[in-house]
């Protein structure tokens, strides 16, 4: 039986639901209210024996949140292409289809964001069987949903469904991006209208040939990528300077809106590209059935207010809604935002202005995630930072050394194993251990759960960049 090979697109930054999506650790990754991320209920729709492994498309920054999250549902991925930079998703597509097509040429291939929910997977395996007649003649298959609104923050597709039987494969005539409220309005009373959810299927073949003909530049800077590309822990790394010099250009713009052999599948299930805090407040709504169109999410609490989101991501910060009326309120430790609900889609450029200013909490979330666990500032003052570190099972720390700090480790939860020097420990709950300045060490956990400790840092300079690494078993510089 042919099978379809997921292409998983997972590098995006999702800023407009800044501040819990930022570069450092964007929404794909999040596990909202303890449930899986989008990213892995992503993989999750296409564990079924139709899709083969899938072929994951990132920015290196995120290679090791892939492996961990994938590892947490218990998937495989088929392979993971790493990009030096973000250049959209025309060349990730073409890059991910490449490799597709050089072990197979008539592979057929199916293109998702990591980012989006769709909540009736039952559904959209049925539009899947569906468009695949259609992808194995060599036409472009796109998923477009059947609206429920008049959305403005969405693309529309318009289909010929003329002499067409209900539900199959249309040709596409046009793509609309993100129209005004009336052309909405109009487009979805026409019933041949369909939002775009950028999702797409094709033979691998296809799809290069379309690059050939619409795009060759790209595939000039594809090709000379892959072609230098390099192994690492069993990613495979885009080569930089040919990536450097790809457009910024989705695959929409570059080949969707170009060709002439493009044919729509609907699918009637819901879906969201959840993409803003209005998005999610709205799913939010539908999933708790509020009669006042509230949502609290943590240690929130509403008094009187209606159409409003609450959002406390840690349980030791509480925050609350007095007379709230279509209010976004949401509180981390390092940052706050309220904001019209209405204006959702102008939070990305709150984030470019956070960046235009050096100001760290418009990328960079408190904790720091790392291939081994992460870690998390506490507190800091001249001279010292306190650091609350936890290391995963088989988690372990580059050998390195500081030239400018001392440490303290004091072990809160676990077994870590501490090397000093020629010297190796395991320490446990309430035990420590101290590293002089300049001296070699490494930190990891044995164990088969979390190792928890407390950092204590002290000397003239406490930066993450004040350190030399010896060996790394993540192979970092």
């Amino acid at each position: 039986m042919q099978k379809i090979t997921p292409i998983i697109l997972a590098g995006g930054v999702g800023s407009r639901l800044w501040p819990i999506s930022r570069e450092s650790y964007p929404k794909q990754f999040l596990k909202i209210d303890n449930a899986p991320s989008l990213f892995q209920q992503t993989v999750l729709r296409f564990h079924s024996p139709i899709f083969a492994r899938p072929i994951v498309v990132t920015h290196e920054n995120y290679r090791f949140h892939i492996v961990e999250q994938m590892g947490e549902i218990g998937t495989l991925p088929e392979l993971i292409l790493l990009e030096p930079f973000s250049r959209n998703t025309a060349g990730a597509v073409l890059a991910a289809a490449t490799e597709l097509a050089n072990r197979d040429a008539n592979a057929l291939c199916i293109v998702a964001p990591s980012d989006h929910l769709l909540s009736a997977p039952d559904g959209f395996l049925a539009a899947v069987k569906q468009g695949i007649a259609v992808a194995n003649s060599g036409k472009l298959v796109t998923f477009g949903i059947t609206p429920d609104r008049p959305e403005t923050g969405y693309g529309y597709l318009e289909v010929c469904d003329d002499n067409l039987p209900a539900n199959q494969p249309a040709p596409v005539l046009s793509f609309t991006e993100k129209p005004n409220l009336k052309a909405a309005t109009h487009m979805m009373a026409s019933g041949k209208h369909l939002w775009n959810a950028g999702i797409f299927m094709f033979r691998s073949a296809a799809i290069k040939e379309a690059f050939a003909r619409y795009a060759p530049e790209i595939v000039t800077h594809v090709s000379a990528a892959l072609e230098h590309k390099e192994r690492d822990l069993g990613f495979s790394r885009l080569e930089k300077k040919a990536w450097e010099m790809l457009p910024d250009i989705s695959l929409d713009f570059a080949i969707m809106e170009r060709a002439d052999n493009i044919y729509a599948v609907p699918y009637k299930g819901h879906w969201s590209d959840l993409g803003s805090w209005q998005g999610l407040w709205r799913e939010k709504v539908v999933s708790d059935d509020t009669q006042t169109g509230v949502v609290a999410i943590g240690n929130a609490h509403s008094i009187d207010c209606e159409g409003s989101l609450l959002m406390s991501e840690s349980p030791e910060q509480t925050i609350v809604g007095l007379g709230l009326r279509d209010l976004v309120a949401v509180a981390m430790r390092d940052a706050v935002l309220v904001a019209d609900r209405g204006r959702s889609n102008d939070i990305g450029a709150v984030v470019e202005m956070l960046q235009s200013r050096g100001t760290p909490q418009a990328t960079v979330r408190p904790q720091d995630f790392r291939p081994w666990g992460w870690f998390e500032e506490l507190v800091s003052g001249p001279g010292f930072k306190v650091k609350l570190i936890t290391v995963h099972p088989r988690g372990v720390l580059s050998l390195q050394s500081h030239e400018y700090r001392a440490e303290h480790w004091v072990v809160v939860e676990g077994v870590a194993s501490v090397t000093i020097g020629n010297n190796t420990v395991e320490l446990s709950a309430n035990q420590s251990a101290y590293v002089p300045t300049g001296e070699v060490h490494r930190l990891e956990n044995n164990g088969q759960t979390d190792a928890v400790l407390i950092e204590v840092q002290t000397g003239p300079y406490l930066g993450e960049d004040d350190i030399v690494r010896y060996e790394d078993a993540y192979s970092r510089s």
